[in-house]
């Protein structure tokens, strides 16, 4: 399997610096700071990368799924909200919610379910993001 490669720069203080994170494929290049991070500021911040990490991941997994017991999806929606919060210790992720719209058709709601729950556990992102809590809310648009 190939090896996926990013960067990041920061340049100056924490409070005063500021950065650029890349991706190796070239496919996205932005602009972090402090004010991007921990408060509203413009600009991107890991946590938001994370969260597009798992949510594309979790829609190809569960699509994975679906495919290899015969069903076609059409469409897997899923976002993601990284919790950041500042606890004695520091900063640390504590949870993450998946919000799934998914449109596949021919399946109930009850088998859906199962499917997006073992995306959720089997995904590689979840797996290495298993120290915060992943919560999942999963629809079925037919």
């Amino acid at each position: 399997m190939p090896k996926r490669k990013a960067s990041a720069e920061w340049k100056g203080t924490l409070p005063d610096g500021n950065g650029s994170v890349s991706l190796g494929s070239g496919a996205f290049e932005g602009a972090y700071s402090f004010s991007s991070r921990f408060e509203e500021g413009v600009g991107t911040n890991p946590e938001e990368l994370i969260g597009a990490a798992h949510a594309g991941c979790f829609s190809m997994a569960l699509s994975a799924e679906l495919g290899k017991s015969g069903f076609k999806p059409q469409s897997v929606k899923t976002e993601a909200v990284v919790h950041l919060v500042k606890e004695d210790a520091g900063f640390t992720i504590t949870e993450i919610d998946l919000d799934c719209d998914a449109h596949v058709p021919g399946i109930d709601e009850d088998e859906f379910s199962k499917f997006a729950e073992g995306a959720k556990k089997n995904c590689p992102v979840s797996k290495v993001l298993a120290g915060a809590k992943i919560n999942l809310t999963a629809r079925l648009k037919n």
